[in-house]
């Protein structure tokens, strides 16, 4: 659950953009998010950092958030097309911050405990003509760019993530039903302009299976491997990375467990004692706030069992959108996730 999601540069909005900023279904990360939701936050925070009202432009990301972008972009063109986004990732920039010791007020107590739980499950391996099935229930905000916000229908939203190792140019497919969704009921491909690899803008089960499982080590990738988005700091954009990737795959248990460990060093995160998922489901949340963005990320997990439940996304800025610091702009909750043999069938495992 997340902002800053990009779609180009320039001082002038094309149609897609004012079609996105107004949409009656997405805000729009990404993703968060995407994940979704993210359009309205992306112009917040811009024109909060940069004051330049005008600018419609955005960072890139890592990863997109099909949930609250792509199916406006899918009603345009009839395939949602995501550009993938590429670069060096060598610079001092990505390397893992040198911060002290992450100041406890209990972050990393849960996070021990959550990385614990995401150990002991089992997690059946996924092949690679499978897809990684991931149903949603949210509620995205309906305002318009510098109005409001205005939750809108509880909705639902179906993904479902190609595995194949090789680079595609259709890395899965999305659907949406509710009364906000721009093309209720439609199995939409996802299309990117280019072949994506399996990675950090495709996750397959395969590719998180390769990823290091000591912590340290886990850490120093993502950090080398994840490009800033715009003025948000480096330990910000490796924290929402994350954040989409415990919400939209499924991934061995020891690749979990040491994201949980990787987010327990990152300056700055704090505990939530009581949030709420889409789903009315309550759950201990994990956020942090980064002094560049005016929106924040919270994911929520079971308090018993500490399963992945859903997320909320607040505005932390009144600045140029009629709410107050804090106000909620977008809920979700995992409903159900598994994994399928073809696009548009459904798990039957549920969640929570």
């Amino acid at each position: 659950m997340n902002a800053e999601y990009p779609h180009g540069t320039g001082a002038a909005r094309s149609d897609a953009e004012e079609l996105l900023a107004t949409s009656p279904a997405w805000d729009l990360s990404p993703t968060r998010h995407l994940h979704h939701k993210e359009v309205l936050m992306q112009q917040i925070d811009r024109d909060t950092i940069s004051d330049a009202r005008t600018s419609t432009a955005r960072p890139r990301r890592r990863l997109l958030r099909p949930a609250m972008v792509l199916p406006v972009a899918a009603a345009l063109t009839g395939v949602l097309v995501v550009t993938a986004s590429g670069g060096d990732h060598t610079s001092a920039a990505r390397r893992p911050s040198a911060a002290g010791p992450v100041k406890d007020n209990g972050a990393s107590v849960t996070l021990d405990r959550i990385a614990a739980a995401a150990m002991s499950r089992d997690v059946k391996p996924v092949k690679d003509d499978q897809f990684v099935y991931v149903e949603f229930l949210g509620r995205q905000n309906t305002g318009t760019v510098g109005g409001p916000v205005r939750l809108g229908a509880l909705g639902k939203h179906e993904v479902w993530t190609a595995q194949g190792s090789g680079p595609t140019t259709r890395t899965g497919w999305i659907r949406d039903t509710g009364k906000d969704a721009v093309m209720p009921g439609e199995l939409v491909p996802i299309v990117t302009t280019s072949p994506v690899p399996a990675g950090l803008d495709h996750p397959t089960y395969k590719w998180l299976a390769t990823l290091p499982t000591d912590p340290e080590a886990l850490r120093a990738l993502l950090y080398d491997q994840t490009e800033p988005w715009g003025d948000l700091s480096q330990d910000e954009t490796v924290f929402r990375n994350v954040g989409e990737l415990l919400r939209s795959t499924i991934m061995p248990p020891a690749t979990a467990s040491a994201l949980y460990k990787v987010v327990e060093k990152i300056p700055g995160v704090t505990v939530v004692p009581d949030a709420v998922d889409a789903a009315g489901r309550h759950g201990i949340g994990i956020t942090r706030k980064d002094p560049a963005s005016a929106t924040r990320d919270e994911w929520i997990f079971d308090k018993k069992t500490f399963a992945y439940l859903g997320s909320r996304s607040y505005m932390t800025t009144d600045k140029g959108t009629g709410g107050t610091a804090d106000t909620l702009y977008g809920v979700d909750a995992v409903t159900a996730s598994g994994v399928v043999d073809s696009p548009g069938e459904a798990s039957a495992d549920t969640e929570g």
